[in-house]
């Protein structure tokens, strides 16, 4: 299993080890709706087509998965619907035995056909269903159930990463009749064995889940239920927690909101921070001109002083870290004295900037004009994208700023509809197969959306994957990471720093360094 960094684990042990003694400390009650914010609506209900925060915080409370990361022990893996598992020898064959009496929400028994059925739609899926994340499971040659308690995955090759995959929130277990009778059941009901079952989505207001009484795991979840109210408006939803409206937003926070919500509330709130395995990249739609043309690409990221955007955009938005493809700290990443040799990563940025408008002008476009595709998320999407537009005004690029609803952003990226763009590349752990993703071909990766084939990329990334040395490893990542971004087809910016605040009648949650983990709401109650 990949193993985050000293560095990381250290800033973790300060960050969870208040919340980790506090929750062992008192016996936990029973009942209580938790109230969270959230700042997105999901725009489908199906976990293996989804990628945003605004899916898992609402919905993977329905849901649970094969493994999950282990919350107050992060990122060691404990069972989810497994309770025990092996891996063979030689790294190609994971057995896994299911806990008994599982049900799904209609009453309907789970078993290791359910299993079969939701990975086979992850690695392969058919009849319009979308899997985000099939590359990471493209060494899964076969699935096998000898009887309804196992499950027994197949490789091709070994993995690296495969216990980690088997960990991600992402893949929820579905009905394998549901799925067999409509592959894209999931995108528009909500049927899982999770802690709570589904009670209703009111758009533009709130969903709602409640207490799923045949769950598998005696005595979860505490909660009668919870109520996640979606709200779009930065100012809103940090007046709404001021209040008590509302007890959390498992997202992040600003540092300005960490300080006016700390000088507000004093000791009746917790504030969590930690590194954030997030980085905001700008993605090019090379189908469309000019950016088919790397040297406009780079002339772009050549444009942009990250360093000292960082320093800057740190004090008003929840971003910290210049990094490359991996976040900054973690041990596979490259260093700073690597990070500066890359294309947009040097510090002396009038140079970089000289040479980017020789670029374009080389390229034919000196007074090149976009449309930049943005989220209507205020924090970190506005800032740093006003912050581009600055950077790109440097070197003579005129740029209109588009900010749609998620919806529409979504389908805007994965659709093609727009020139330039910026994407989101986070996940629930660090781990290069997951990050690299990303970057590799289209016709691998469904998270591409530069549009674009690199089979050099591919053929790194697949030699990564299967290499257990970690210094190989490293060195294959570096020859990956030096030719995406001398490529720049995606384009990192900077990376998160997150920054969560619960009042302190929160019990059961532990901070993590991804606002993907640890929201299946099992284990969390309410203190009086």
């Amino acid at each position: 299993m990949i193993k985050l960094s000293l560095s990381l684990l250290g800033t973790l042990a300060l960050v969870l080890g208040g919340a980790s003694t506090d929750a062992v400390a008192q016996t936990p009650k029973r009942g209580g709706i938790l109230k969270f914010a959230v700042s997105a609506e999901p725009p489908n209900y199906d976990c293996h087509a989804a990628t945003s925060f605004a899916f898992i915080h609402p919905v993977r409370p329905h849901y649970n998965t094969l493994l999950k990361f282990d919350e107050p022990n992060y990122p060691k893996v404990k069972g989810d619907l497994a309770q025990s598992w092996t891996m063979s020898p030689d790294g190609l064959t994971y057995t896994f035995k299911l806990k008994p009496n599982i049900k799904f929400h209609d009453g309907t028994p789970m078993t290791s056909a359910d299993v079969k059925a939701s990975y086979e739609r992850i690695v392969n899926p058919t009849g319009g269903a979308v899997s985000i994340r099939k590359a990471a499971y493209s060494d899964i040659a076969s699935i096998e159930t000898p009887d309804a308690q196992t499950v027994v995955f197949k490789l091709k090759a070994r993995n690296a990463s495969m216990l980690t995959n088997f960990a991600s929130p992402w893949d929820c277990i579905y009905s394998a009749a549901k799925i067999k009778a409509d592959p894209k059941f999931p995108e528009k009901n909500v049927l899982g064995t999770g802690p709570f079952k589904f009670v209703e989505h009111v758009a533009g207001s709130h969903w709602v889940g409640e207490r799923f009484a045949d769950y598998f795991e005696k005595g979860r979840p505490y909660l009668d239920g919870f109520r996640a109210i979606f709200i779009t408006n930065t100012a809103a939803r940090v007046n709404a927690l001021q209040a008590g409206e509302v007890l959390s937003e498992f997202r992040g926070h600003s540092p300005a909101d960490r300080d006016r919500l700390k000088a507000a509330l004093g000791d009746k709130i917790v504030v969590h921070e930690s590194p954030w395995i997030c980085s905001l990249v700008v993605t090019f739609n090379t189908e469309k001109k000019p950016f088919d043309d790397a040297r406009v690409r780079r002339a772009l990221s050549l444009a942009i002083d990250r360093w000292k955007g960082a320093e800057a955009l740190s004090k008003i938005a929840l971003v910290r870290n210049v990094g490359g493809v991996l976040r900054p700290g973690y041990e596979m990443a490259a260093k700073e004295a690597e990070l500066v040799k890359y294309p947009g990563y040097g510090k002396d940025i009038n140079k970089a900037r000289a040479e980017a408008k020789k670029l374009l002008e080389q390229a034919g476009v000196k007074d090149l004009k976009i449309k930049f595709l943005n989220r209507n998320i205020p924090m970190p999407y506005t800032p740093v994208g006003i912050f581009l537009i600055d950077q790109w005004r440097q070197i003579g690029v005129t740029v209109e700023h588009d900010q749609p609803e998620t919806r529409a952003y979504i389908t805007g990226l994965r659709g093609g509809n727009y020139e330039a763009g910026l994407d989101f590349n986070c996940d629930a752990v660090d781990d290069p197969n997951l990050q690299l993703a990303k970057f590799i071909s289209a016709d691998k990766s469904p998270i591409n959306y530069g549009r674009y084939t690199d089979r050099k990329l591919d053929d790194l990334y697949n030699k990564q994957k299967g290499e257990l040395d970690n210094k190989k490893r490293y060195a294959l990542i570096r020859e990956f990471e030096q030719h995406a971004l001398n490529e720049a087809y995606s384009i990192p910016i900077i990376w998160w720093h997150r920054i969560i605040i619960n009042w302190k009648q929160i019990k059961g949650w532990y901070m993590s360094p991804s606002h993907y983990l640890n929201q299946d709401l099992q284990d969390v109650w309410l203190d009086s």
